[in-house]
């Protein structure tokens, strides 16, 4: 069995690498790799290898930039916490915790062996499902953002935003305590930071699930949005955007 180790910590790899040949003489550790520009390198030019033991967080980047969208399996050497653990088991992906003992790692080439006989269209869909939580722990939403008020700059909580809005070529913030603060960022920005709580309704306005009150049907399948702080227009949403919207309403 052909292993590639993908690990920036030279004593763990090495360590890692003696214990899986001492395990099992038939295998063979065909490379080491430190970095995702290394990783993509040799994977550019060499054959895919049968099993990859892969750290998640190397140096300058995360190991799935090497792998790409190609299921290769891979038993990731990791120090997640426990939700991140569950999520690898539920998933059927297995790992081992760092520090890894010769028993986990037995344990891990055990379980690889046995999904080798199981359906590699599943295993695939497995891996892409791990690749999008990974990258949810990897950058996890913030619970603040930096505002100015008068001569400071202070942090607010996203919870306690109803909505930005876009006026006058300038977007605020109308918290729900009734409160207006300018972020001095673009609706495009917020919309990447804040998370699924908030929907871009129209292009104007950025609002939170729990400011939304009521949505009613107008004329041409569109809605009008009643929410529970005051601003001067209506916000009405499209006939295209509405399915999204109340798909992600009932997502309560």
């Amino acid at each position: 069995m052909r292993i590639v180790i993908i690990e920036d910590e030279s004593a763990l790899a090495l360590d890692l690498a003696q214990t899986l040949v001492e395990l099992d003489s038939s295998i063979e550790i065909v490379s080491i790799l430190k970095s995702v520009e290394e990783g993509k390198k040799w994977f550019a030019s060499n054959a895919v290898p049968d099993l990859i033991f892969s750290d998640i967080q190397l140096g300058d980047g995360l190991s799935f930039e090497i792998l790409g969208s190609e299921f290769i399996p891979v038993i990731f050497c990791t120090a997640y916490d426990e939700y991140a653990l569950n999520a690898f088991h539920a998933n059927g992906i297995d790992y081992i915790l760092k520090p890894f003992s010769s028993e986990s790692v037995d344990a891990a080439l055990r379980k690889f062996r046995k999904l080798t006989k199981a359906n590699t269209d599943a295993q695939s869909g497995q891996y892409e499902s791990i690749k999008r939580l990974l990258s949810e722990i990897k950058s996890p939403k913030p619970s603040s953002i930096l505002i100015q008020y008068r001569d400071t700059i202070k942090p607010l909580k996203i919870d306690n935003i109803a909505l930005f809005r876009l006026e006058n070529g300038n977007v605020h913030i109308m918290t729900f305590e009734r409160e207006k603060y300018y972020p001095g960022k673009s609706l495009e920005e917020l919309e990447e930071i804040v998370g699924d709580d908030f929907f871009r309704v129209n292009r104007q306005t950025l609002v939170h699930r729990k400011a939304i009150v009521t949505a009613s049907s107008i004329f041409s399948r569109k809605l009008s949005l009643n929410i529970s702080v005051p601003i001067d227009e209506s916000i009405t949403i499209s006939k295209e955007k509405a399915p999204a919207f109340l798909k992600w309403l009932s997502e309560t």
